[in-house]
């Protein structure tokens, strides 16, 4: 979906109340979406550790104007089923990812001055 506002009505479709009682968690889900315009920027929330992530944030139910308790794992689900089509893992997506050199070099220079008797351990390759 290309707005969070279509998850909250669909949402409110599937679980009864207004669009606006799903805003607040709808726009979390998407709340990377503003620093870039890849589609990437799911691999914040997108996942099941971002649905996990969702329930630590917004409790384990969302009370709707309709005054139903709904599951906050479910409606993080339907958003990320409505934009992905599935439910993927977060090694999903850091299978996508691979490792500049930047990244692991200031970790090498930290261990070869904290342990200068020792060798420095090979860096990761992913």
């Amino acid at each position: 979906m290309s707005h969070y506002h279509y998850h909250c009505v669909s949402s409110a479709k599937a679980f009864g109340g207004k669009p606006e009682d799903y805003a607040e968690l709808h726009r979390w889900m998407d709340r990377s979406r503003g620093s870039t315009s890849k589609l990437l920027h799911r691999m914040l929330a997108h996942h099941t550790q971002g649905i996990a992530d969702a329930v630590t944030v917004f409790g384990d139910t969302i009370t709707n104007s309709n005054g139903r308790q709904v599951p906050t794992t479910l409606l993080a689900e339907q958003h990320v089923m409505e934009d992905l089509g599935f439910i993927p893992t977060l090694d999903h997506y850091i299978e996508l990812m691979t490792c500049p050199r930047w990244v692991s070099r200031p970790a090498r220079l930290l261990f070869s001055r904290l342990n200068p008797e020792q060798q420095e351990p090979e860096a990761d390759a992913g």
